[in-house]
């Protein structure tokens, strides 16, 4: 029996719906965000889509898990095996400026896409990672690679990044669970930026807090049903958000990819509610929108 038919044996419903995929168009982004236009002074930040966000502070750019492919999966040379997207990419590779830090929180392949990775590899371009992951990446095309362990911490340029253990796994595949997983803490003079990564509920974000607020939390909300022990729900992602003192919550990790089943919309109505008499805290609720903050 070849790989092929072994692997239609053991997930049939998997090679379903990667067969209804096929026929299915990805719909472009709501929104077309120019950060060409962004000044180089001040916070500033897209959503490009599930955990993709891109950030300029003081005018250095991050990209934090960029994964801008169509499928998510296992990539082969013609093809990826694995996941269609349902919106496209905010910007393509070419359309975004150089950048100075890429951001991975782990090695899941809806937040360490190779392909995307290849696209973006840059002489002048550092990447910070998870512990054990840098192997997944050709090192010598970018600036630097540096592997973050929990409490780790390093300096690019202006940036102060930090990673904090977050309630997760970091293996991409079953054999590879050794492999790390964090969120991260960025300090940048007057801006501090919390990226959670991916994570179930956790108290791990309130020794973050300080006297000075984080002026954004990028956190994940969605894949929760049924994945709870490893995904938070919108509620407890925005009390975790609210542990470490932060202004304002960009919701991410939703309407990108179907990795559960709780309906489209719902992380984002659910963090809404969460959020009270305070809904102007949450930013870039669409694919594709902007936040400026000076």
């Amino acid at each position: 029996m070849n790989t092929l038919a072994w692997a239609y044996r053991v997930a049939p419903q998997f090679w379903q719906r990667y067969a209804e995929d096929r026929k299915r168009e990805v719909v472009a982004a709501p929104h077309h965000p120019n950060p060409a236009h962004w000044n180089d002074r001040g916070l500033h930040a897209a959503w490009l889509g599930h955990s993709s966000v891109l950030l300029k502070i003081d005018g250095t750019t991050i990209l934090t898990d960029p994964v801008l492919s169509t499928r998510i999966g296992l990539n082969f040379k013609f093809f990826t095996l694995g996941v269609k997207r349902l919106v496209a990419p905010a910007l393509a590779v070419s359309e975004l400026p150089k950048i100075d830090v890429i951001l991975l929180s782990h090695a899941h392949f809806d937040h360490f896409d190779i392909p995307t990775l290849r696209a973006l590899e840059n002489p002048a371009t550092t990447v910070i990672t998870a512990a054990k992951t840098a192997d997944l990446l050709r090192a010598k095309r970018y600036a630097q690679v540096h592997e973050l362990g929990w409490d780790g911490r390093v300096s690019v340029g202006p940036l102060e990044i930090r990673a904090f253990q977050v309630n997760h796994w970091g293996a991409r595949m079953r054999s590879d669970s050794y492999r790390g997983y964090n969120g991260y803490t960025i300090g940048a003079g007057r801006y501090r930026v919390l990226f959670g990564g991916d994570t179930a509920v956790t108290d791990a974000f309130r020794p973050l807090r300080t006297s000075r607020p984080f002026d954004l939390a990028i956190m994940p909300v969605g894949a929760y049903d049924p994945w709870i022990h490893y995904h938070c729900t919108p509620e407890q992602s925005w009390k975790m958000a609210q542990d470490a003192g932060s202004d304002f919550f960009l919701p991410v990790h939703h309407q990108t990819f179907t990795l559960s089943r709780e309906p489209y919309l719902e992380p984002i109505e659910r963090v809404s509610l969460a959020a009270g008499p305070e809904p102007e805290r949450i930013v870039l609720q669409e694919i594709g929108q902007e936040f400026h903050a000076s």
